[in-house]
């Protein structure tokens, strides 16, 4: 796969949590952060990489003998690839009876992704939603990203971009031109905490959702509320001060940390941190919203 082309992992319809009413939501791949809980794992690494699902197999043997490459072979526990040989032509993928190889995204054009958007340009009429770009972090593939957005402009779509704010500036400002709203994750306070659980520091981020705010444009802020790391009330209090000192910044969302990604690292053969997280409790969740709303800010309690 070359690197310039534009690449995503899924297309969601009739989603209610990326944005304001009823949304599509385009998954761009690649991510800059590593975050603990991240629940979106297929999204972190560019490369799309083809996966073989231990259970299923029917060991019919058909993806091994048909296998341009051979880099896949046989056992009594099912298929195995050699990835020094697999070019992820999805050959497996087409010929297997049993559905055990996945690939964990797929190169694509704008074309092609505005076609699928427009699909549910009724709805968006009918709900006042949209469309929203995530990831993964859709300000990887700043090129592809924009000519989504100037497309959807002319359409009258309503934009939103689901971002980290981990990218360059200038990058973020040009996007901001052509975007109705961004979802902008502010995760911890703390850098040093930041950069342990995420792989980069917050400096960055702090200042292009300041350079976002001072220039006008609309952000909603979403909080990932994750047990035993990000829950405290000082980090809380942090981040409600924080978001006060931000022009026009008002409106956050609560995402309460799950466990629902499990399954999807387990599939991919990756350690998944989260898994020692404990659950987060009701009252800490209402805690922390009634500190926020004492800040002044307007809490949404999302999925």
């Amino acid at each position: 796969m070359h690197a310039a082309e534009p690449t995503i992992f899924a297309i969601k319809r009739y989603a209610i949590h990326d944005g304001p009413n009823i949304r599509t939501t385009v998954f761009f791949k690649g991510c800059p952060l590593s975050c603990w809980w991240c629940h979106n794992p297929e999204g972190i690494s560019p490369a799309i990489e083809l996966i073989t699902l231990d259970e299923g197999c029917v060991g019919c043997g058909y993806c091994a003998d048909q296998c341009p490459q051979q880099a896949l072979t046989l056992s009594r526990t099912g298929p195995t690839r050699d990835r020094s040989r697999c070019n992820i032509c999805g050959n497996c993928i087409e010929i297997c009876p049993a559905l055990v190889h996945e690939a964990t995204g797929w190169t694509t054009s704008a074309e092609s992704v505005l076609a699928e958007i427009q699909k549910d340009q009724p709805f968006y009429d009918q709900s006042g939603g949209g469309v929203t770009f995530s990831g993964g972090e859709p300000l990887m593939q700043p090129t592809f990203l924009l000519d989504l957005l100037r497309e959807c402009g002319k359409l009258d779509i309503h934009r939103a971009v689901d971002t980290s704010g981990y990218a360059k500036t200038e990058i973020l400002l040009e996007v901001a031109r052509h975007t109705d709203i961004f979802l902008f994750d502010l995760k911890m306070m703390d850098s040093d905490r930041h950069r342990l659980y995420t792989g980069v520091g917050n400096e960055l981020i702090h200042a292009n959702i300041t350079a976002l705010a001072k220039a006008g444009y609309k952000i909603r802020v979403r909080l990932p509320l994750i047990p035993g790391i990000n829950d405290d009330e000082e980090n809380i209090i942090r981040t409600g001060s924080f978001m006060a000192g931000l022009p026009d910044v008002t409106e956050i969302d609560i995402l309460p940390y799950h466990r629902s990604a499990t399954s999807k690292y387990k599939k991919l053969s990756l350690i998944y941190p989260g898994t020692s997280f404990p659950v987060i409790s009701e009252e800490k969740i209402q805690r922390a919203g009634t500190i926020l709303e004492q800040i002044g800010l307007t809490v949404r309690r999302g999925g």
